[in-house]
């Protein structure tokens, strides 16, 4: 490779690796861990065990911000001196090799390394809860309902996350009319937290017999999973429970006893259900979890409002705003509206192919928000 490609490559490294180190502010991270570290040390640390491992778990999230940028110098360093080596003496071909090596190397060390710091809002690394909702059209958005589940799942598969099913409602001739998905893994909230919203589909109906283009929309709901250090009251009073038999894929126990449960919350009107499990108490609890996600969500909503309200601010419209088209018809494109991140491998992207959209994302937001 031309030394001056391996330059090249090496000073957008060391620009990036600047951008860190003006973004972090190193003296203060420092300074918290060890205020933290005081708190661990303190004799009565662990009598409230929850907010205890709350603390550690933070404390090491940031040792390793602290920790991997130092690395991330080291490596850049080592990378300048193999090069400065090559220069001095032209002949070392199998440093070429070498450098071309570790300058990879080094370049997707930073791009996890910036996605750790663009996934840094409070529940990025819990689990997520995302919901499918076809909009109105029949057959056909329920159809596209379904191609959106399997393009979560096939996203889902290539992350190595697990994914459950609390709810699934088949549609009346093909398709869904919702799903809910409970899908484990670290920062499963923080990386699928870009796809809420709506998503629209143009396409060539194959259930038109007179091959019309139809546009079709679909709603998609994240929240997060709420750990133990969360605490959402729901009052039994405010709940009508409704126990059924279970619809979807489960196995022989389906339909055979009411297990699925749904959860009205009468106060807001916010419906739950969980038909997964094979007994009714499992289902209920992954009922009420949901629902206290929802209320959660709702709280913050609220508050964000009236902030903006009292500072004469206009939020977005998150719920029933277009965040990305799916184009098959005349041309292929999927668009994401808030990005303007758009790529031609329409077929890529449905078979979850969502990396290069979440990461726009990201980046998108942390250049209104100003630093990691």
């Amino acid at each position: 490779m031309e030394i001056a490609e391996l330059k090249r490559r090496l000073e957008s490294c060391s620009l990036k690796i600047q951008q860190f180190r003006g973004s972090l502010d190193l003296d203060s991270l420092q300074e918290q861990i060890a205020v933290n570290e005081a708190q661990m040390s303190q004799a009565d640390f662990w009598q409230q065990p929850t907010q205890a491992q709350a603390l550690i778990n933070k404390t090491n999230q940031l040792k390793n911000k602290y920790d991997n940028f130092q690395k991330l110098v080291q490596e850049l360093d080592e990378v300048q001196v193999t090069l400065e080596l090559i220069q001095e003496d032209p002949s070392e071909e199998d440093l070429d090799q070498e450098v071309a090596t570790e300058l990879t190397s080094l370049e997707e060390d930073l791009h996890q390394y910036e996605l750790t710091l663009l996934l840094s809002q409070k529940y990025d690394q819990n689990n997520a809860l995302l919901e499918i909702h076809p909009g109105a059209g029949g057959t056909e958005s329920q159809d596209w309902g379904a191609m959106l589940f399997r393009m979560y799942q096939r996203w889902a598969e290539q992350h190595h996350f697990q994914v459950e099913m609390a709810d699934y409602q088949a549609g009346e001739e093909a398709g869904l009319k919702s799903v809910s998905l409970i899908i484990k893994g670290l920062n499963a909230y923080g990386l699928l937290r870009s796809e809420h919203g709506v998503h629209r589909l143009v396409r060539i109906s194959p259930f038109d017999s007179a091959g019309r283009r139809h546009t079709s929309f679909a709603s998609v709901e994240v929240l997060p999973e709420l750990d133990k250090t969360i605490e959402v009251e729901v009052n039994p009073d405010d709940l009508r429970v409704d126990v059924f038999r279970s619809s979807g894929a489960g196995g022989q126990h389906i339909n055979k006893t009411s297990s699925a449960v749904r959860l009205t919350h009468l106060p807001t009107g916010i419906v739950v259900s969980s038909q997964a499990q094979r007994s009714q108490l499992q289902n209920r609890e992954t009922a009420l979890k949901m629902l206290q996600a929802k209320l959660y969500q709702r709280e913050l909503q609220a508050q964000q409002q009236k902030e903006a309200n009292l500072k004469g601010e206009q939020l977005e419209i998150g719920w029933g705003s277009q965040i990305r088209s799916y184009v098959f018809h005349p041309y292929t494109m999927v668009k994401d509206h808030r990005t303007d991140f758009e790529t031609g491998n329409g077929t890529a992207v449905l078979d979850g192919d969502l990396d290069t959209f979440i990461y726009a994302y990201l980046q998108w937001q942390l250049q209104k928000n100003g630093s990691y």
